[in-house]
């Protein structure tokens, strides 16, 4: 059966964010803004306080070996991920903005003011006690969701690809679920703990996982990273 396929996302506030959230009944207490760079005095004109972090980064064959490897080294060592981390697997082609936003949201529901008739919310509410796996295809037959996904898609500042393009961009979420810093990405098996994170040092924590993406491909410049702030 060939798989579910919906036209890819710009990592562009405007698209990925203020329009997006509007359109899934979300109240504007919260807003996606570019992080311009990663030094401190770029840092410190994002405002704050920040509760999530979008990285868009090239998937290379680089990546993919440590995608591999890092997946080894926690199914044999193991690690601690709070049982309150919303998660979702990816099954979808070009999903990855979109899941990212829900991981995002999902993560933090308890600060988000969401619209009575909000179809975020009931997807939410109605996923919260799936697997990961359940909320992937869940996602598959949402057509609220998937109907703002296109119209966002159609409003990037680059024409959006066919829908049948190759894209090796990805995006995934970054989220602080008590104290910990995960990384969610529905191409993975699972949540990736970073480690210990606050409130105040969420933002600076984030952007040192951002750092090692681009470390492990310095020839690469196709990185991007939005921020949810308070508005």
């Amino acid at each position: 059966m060939e798989p579910h396929r919906w036209l890819p996302l710009e990592a562009n506030p405007d698209v990925s964010g203020r329009g997006f959230l509007k359109q899934l009944g979300i109240h504007p207490d919260w807003q996606f803004v570019d992080v311009y760079g990663m030094e401190p005095e770029l840092l410190s004109m994002v405002p704050r306080p920040v509760c999530a972090v979008l990285l868009l980064f090239p998937i290379t064959e680089k990546y993919e070996t440590f995608r591999t490897e890092e997946e080894e080294r926690i199914k044999a060592k193991g690690q601690d991920v709070k049982s309150s981390v919303y998660f979702m697997k990816q099954t979808i082609n070009n999903a990855c903005g979109t899941i990212g936003l829900i991981h995002a949201i999902a993560n933090n529901r308890d600060k988000m003011n969401f619209e009575t008739n909000s179809s975020l919310k009931k997807f939410l509410e109605d996923s919260l006690s799936m697997t990961p796996e359940e909320r992937a295809k869940y996602l598959e037959t949402y057509e609220a969701i998937r109907v703002t996904h296109e119209s966002s898609a159609h409003e990037g500042q680059t024409e959006a690809p066919s829908i049948d393009e190759k894209v090796d961009l990805h995006f995934i979420a970054l989220v602080n679920v008590g104290g910990h810093l995960y990384e969610l990405d529905g191409r993975k098996p699972f949540p990736i703990n970073h480690g210990e994170t606050s409130d105040d040092s969420f933002l600076e924590d984030a952007i040192e996982v951002c750092k090692k993406f681009m470390e492990r491909d310095p020839e690469e410049l196709r990185f991007n990273a939005i921020a949810l702030s308070a508005a």
